[in-house]
């Protein structure tokens, strides 16, 4: 069973920053890639960055130019740093790490104030 645990979340103004770390319970480099999602109240949750075990990275457009994901293998570590925030990225940030499985982690809240 893979476990992952995020940390980093926290309350900032718009334009500021904020660094995400996820932990995996396993090698990351077992898993066919990992990725960082989001949900906000009422909403749906949504993909924010992706990366494969190949290193190949996807974003979503609205976070393109803002925010990056990363990788450490030797810590098992996956991260998203996240750059001029803006009010509307306001949500619960969850990791997820995927082979045929899906694995999640119970998420960290991101609060940006205007």
């Amino acid at each position: 069973q893979v476990q992952l645990v995020e940390s980093g979340g926290g309350l900032v103004q718009a334009g500021g920053s904020l660094r995400l770390s996820c932990v995996a319970s396993v090698s990351i480099i077992s898993l066919n890639g990992m990725g960082w999602y989001r949900q906000a109240p009422g909403k749906q949750r949504e993909l924010v960055a992706i990366i494969t075990s190949g290193g190949t990275t996807n974003y979503a457009d609205s976070v393109k130019g803002r925010f990056a994901i990363s990788r450490d293998n030797t810590k098992n570590t996956l991260y998203l740093q996240m750059n001029s925030l803006k009010p509307e990225d306001t949500a619960t940030y969850y990791c997820r790490g995927y082979t045929v499985m899906n694995y999640w982690g119970k998420g960290t809240p991101v609060t940006v104030s205007s």
